[in-house]
Order: C-alpha cells, then sequence, then structure tokens
C-alpha cells in the first residue's frame, strides 16, 4: 500500500472528526499489507529490513515540496502537524506520498501519534483533543464496523478456500491436462469401428520461464476405412505410411500399451531465445505449424492435413526422436527455427546421428500490417537406408476474424536402397494441400474447414496419384466436450489405381 494511504486511514482517524467524504462506499485503494506475523518483540524483525533513508520529523505540511492542497489527503496530514506535531518526511524535504510505506516507518509513525495522545491524557486533556479523538474512533467504529466484519468474512473465506486448493493442487510446479478422442466411422468396403486415443500431458515450470514436457499415448489399435484399405497392400501413404503420412484419422494404430511419447526440456537463454533438449522431440512440435491445420483431433482428423509429410517426416514425427529444437525471434515478425532429432538414438549401434534422424530448418515471416504469414522450410533425413532432401512453403492468410486459409507446397528428393521396401529409389515427389476454416460457423462457438491435397505425386511410384479430400464441423459442447462430425475421401490409395474410398466420422474430443 501507499505511504500516503496508510498515513490517512491509519493515522488520520486519530485527529479528523469526521470521515473523509466517498470512502464509505469507495474502498479500491485500500487493501492491506500482503503478509502480517505476530512479533513478539523488535529483536524477532530481520535485520535485513532496514529503512533506506530515515525520517525527519517536520513542523509544517508547507515543509514538504511535494504535498500541495489540492492532493486528497492534504487535510488529514495538515491535522496530524497542527495537532500532533508528529507528521514525517524525509531530509530533502519531501513526503513522496507514492512511495511504499515499510513496517518500520508505519511503527515510528503510529508510535508518534499514541506518544502524542499518552501526554495529553497525562497532562488531564485540557484541551478535550484525547477525548475528542477517541470519540472519533468511537464512530468510526459505530459507522464501518459491519462492512469491516464483511470484509473480515471474505478474506478468511478467501484464507480458507486456497488452502483447499493447495492442499488438493496436483503439483505447485506442475500442470497435468490431457485429451482423450473417441471417433466412430464407417466407410465404404469397411464396417462401422471405433478409434480412440488419450494423451496426457504434464508440463513443469522451474523458474516460469521454462518447462518440461512429458507426454504419455494410449489407444485401442483402431482402424478406419482408409486404413484398411491402405493396408491391404503395402502401406506407402497411409497415416503410418512408410514413404509418407498421407492417410485419413490420425488417431488409428495408436497401440495399446502406454508409451512416452514425448519428452523435453524448453528453456530461454535470452529473450527472443528458446531451446528444447530431449530424447522425445516429435518434428510437428517445433516446426510447419498452422494457426488452421496442424492439431488432429482439434481441426482436421487427418495427419495428411496438419503437416507437409515431406517436411515432416512420419517415422520421426510418430515416435519423437532425441535432439534439441532452437527457435530465435529475430524481429517480431520474423522467427527463424532449428529442429533435429534421431529416432533411434537409443540404439549404440546408430546412435544420434544414425539412420533414422531428420533435421529442418524454418524461416517464419509475417507480413508487416498484414495477417498472412509464410514459412520457408527444408529436411534433410535419412529414413530406412534413404536420403531425402525436401523443400516447403507453408502459408497462411486470415482473410478476416473468422475466416482463413492455408496452403502446403513441398518438393523432395529420396535416393538410395530403403530397407524397408527392399528397393533402391531414385524420386522426386511433390506434395500440396489447400484448405479453408472458419469459426463460429452456423452457430457461436462452432468452427469448420474443408481441405484438398495430393501427399506424394511421383510417377515412379504407381501408375496413379493419391488424392485427399476431407471437411469437418466442429462444435464445443463445454470447455471439456466438443463434437465433431466430418467426412474424408481418398482416391487411388498408395498411388495405385483404385476405386474412391469415402468414410463419415463422428469425433468426440473429451479435455481434461
Amino acid at each position: 500500500m501507499k505511504k500516503v494511504e496508510w498515513l490517512a486511514v491509519s493515522l488520520g482517524s486519530l485527529s479528523v472528526l469526521a470521515p473523509l467524504p466517498g470512502w464509505a462506499n469507495d474502498t479500491s485503494s485500500l487493501s492491506p499489507p500482503s503478509e502480517i506475523s505476530q512479533i513478539a518483540s523488535v529483536e524477532d524483525l530481520q535485520t535485513s529490513e532496514i529503512v533506506e533513508d530515515p525520517m525527519a520529523q517536520v513542523t509544517s505540511v508547507s515543509q514538504l515540496s511535494d504535498i500541495k492542497p489540492s492532493d486528497w489527503a492534504f487535510k488529514a496530514l495538515q491535522s496530524l502537524v497542527e495537532r500532533y506535531g508528529v507528521i514525517v518526511g524525509y531530509p530533502d524535504g519531501t513526503f513522496r506520498g507514492n512511495r511504499s510505506l515499510s513496517r518500520f516507518e508505519f511503527s515510528a509513525a503510529l508510535n508518534a501519534v499514541l506518544g502524542k495522545v499518552e501526554e495529553q491524557l497525562l497532562a488531564g486533556d485540557v484541551s478535550g483533543t484525547a477525548q475528542q479523538d477517541v470519540l472519533t474512533i468511537r464512530r468510526l467504529i459505530a459507522a464501518y464496523g459491519n462492512a469491516l466484519n464483511d470484509l473480515r468474512s471474505r478474506l478468511d473465506n478467501i484464507t480458507s478456500r486456497n488452502l483447499q486448493l493447495d492442499d488438493r493442487q496436483f503439483s505447485t510446479t506442475t500442470k497435468l491436462n490431457g485429451q482423450t478422442i473417441f471417433a466412430g466411422t464407417n466407410g465404404s468396403r469397411d464396417t462401422l469401428s471405433l478409434a480412440s486415443r488419450t494423451r496426457l500431458n504434464l508440463i513443469t515450470s522451474f523458474n516460469g520461464r521454462d518447462r518440461l514436457v512429458s507426454q504419455l499415448e494410449t489407444g485401442n489399435n483402431g482402424r478406419d476405412a482408409i486404413s484398411t484399405a491402405q493396408n491391404r497392400q503395402q502401406n506407402l501413404l497411409g497415416t503410418t505410411g512408410i514413404l509418407a503420412d498421407g492417410g485419413g484419422l490420425d488417431y488409428v494404430g495408436v497401440p495399446p500399451t502406454v508409451r512416452l511419447r514425448k519428452l523435453y526440456y524448453v528453456f530461454q537463454p535470452s529473450s527472443n531465445l528458446e531451446v528444447a533438449v530431449g530424447s522425445k522431440l516429435p518434428p510437428s512440435d517445433f516446426v510447419d505449424r498452422n494457426s488452421f491445420a496442424n492439431q488432429a483431433g482439434d481441426n482436421f482428423n487427418s495427419s495428411f492435413f496438419a503437416n507437409n509429410p515431406l517436411i515432416v517426416q512420419n517415422e520421426i514425427d510418430r515416435i519423437g526422436g532425441a535432439g534439441a529444437a532452437v527457435a530465435w525471434t529475430v524481429r517480431d515478425n520474423l522467427i527463424l527455427r532449428g529442429f533435429y532429432a534421431a529416432a533411434d538414438a537409443g540404439d549404440p549401434a546408430k546412435g544420434l546421428f544414425g539412420d533414422r534422424y531428420q533435421g529442418t530448418l524454418e524461416a517464419e515471416y509475417t507480413l508487416p500490417q498484414q495477417p498472412i504469414t509464410v514459412r520457408l522450410q527444408y529436411t534433410h533425413a535419412e529414413i530406412n537406408g534413404s536420403t531425402i532432401n525436401a523443400g516447403g512453403i507453408n502459408a497462411e492468410w486470415a482473410i478476416k476474424r473468422p475466416f482463413g486459409v492455408f496452403g502446403r507446397l513441398g518438393f523432395g528428393n529420396y535416393n538410395g536402397f530403403n530397407t524397408a521396401l527392399g528397393e533402391d529409389l531414385d524420386l522426386n515427389p511433390k506434395s500440396w494441400a489447400l484448405g479453408f476454416a472458419v469459426r463460429n460457423f452456423l452457430i457461436p462457438g462452432s468452427r469448420a474447414g474443408i481441405a484438398l491435397g495430393q501427399p506424394f505425386i511421383e510417377n515412379k511410384i504407381g501408375s496413379a496419384t493419391q488424392t485427399n479430400l476431407e471437411g469437418y464441423f466442429g462444435l464445443a459442447l463445454s470447455d471439456h466436450l466438443n463434437i465433431s462430425p466430418g467426412f474424408l475421401v481418398v482416391s487411388n490409395p498408395n498411388n495405385r489405381p483404385s476405386p474412391m474410398i469415402w468414410q463419415w466420422v463422428i469425433r468426440f474430443g473429451f479435455e481434461f
């Protein structure tokens, strides 16, 4: 609390016969000290609580250069000087009314007032000043007693509730949250099925500027019509595809055993630099982000529309890898990122730089005064014996507040003998996706989107090109539950000529 407030409230009540105007209904400037403790003696005080500047007694308010007659507490301060002569100031002739009042200073001022009152009582209180002050105090108690009791009751209630929260909180340093997805789905040449996935996140901070991220994941190894069709042959471009992620529902194929999917520590060596290190870093957490299509389970269901499959390599992102990530904010509208992770770093035969690994560079630029963001990307990887080099563009445009468009474009080169396919690769694939998203569509709080794309355009793989289409409508029923019906269509799965696959899905998302 400011010094002038303490003195006016605590000392002014001894010298003013009536309360200050407006105080009965306005307590916005009155707040108790954050901590008041019982002190048996002066020796109990910490010696580190030293008053920065000794206080000096003055005999007139006019001696204080920073007190003006227009100040709201001027009359209270003037009365203290004229009736008791105990108003205090600093040797430089200032009162410093906006400065915080230390407990030492308050004790000294209060003691001076009480000393004067005691002197007058011992002297017989000839002028009746002390008796008037006692009457004034009684009037104040009668006028504000109920309000003070109510305030005390509220403070006791808040204290009790805070103690309950402290007892029930999960941790003083860790936040626990999670997401469970249940998706009922059916489609062409398939039967009704249920796919589910649960992720449990523990976010720990030790100093408020860092975080330790841990994520546990489990599922029911569910499937959908698209994954069923792509698994009938060699799965090249499915959700768990060998070459790229271009499948249907992102949460199919999640094993029922609990596994550690994320484990990394993020810290800031400087205000514009963020570094992450860990043993489980998925590239999609750090690069190729997008405001309208990035979190499968929150917006689009397909992992293909969540990330560029040439930039974010499927076999690194699905399991995470050991490595590091750096984000450097060069300017407010320019961020440079670097990422590296090795999926098999725990294998002594492969180590941190052995096959399978991925390294990515990304530059994100937001146009000044425009809601347009462009990300230029480059990925170098070695996956199952094949060397991969790919460039990409990730762009988004928030046309108006509820509307936005996004797109991704990628060009790559795959070379070398692929041990998973058992053949030598010499491929130059392309990938693209284009989508539209809208918020508060038809119903307040809703969101919807539609996207079209081709994950792996390459005439040396199959004799056709796989094409994906998805649309969804999401509605938040509460802060913890949302429902999202949608449809997905895939033609020529795995770049093989095949009848078109369509499927519908109703996704239930639970946040906790």
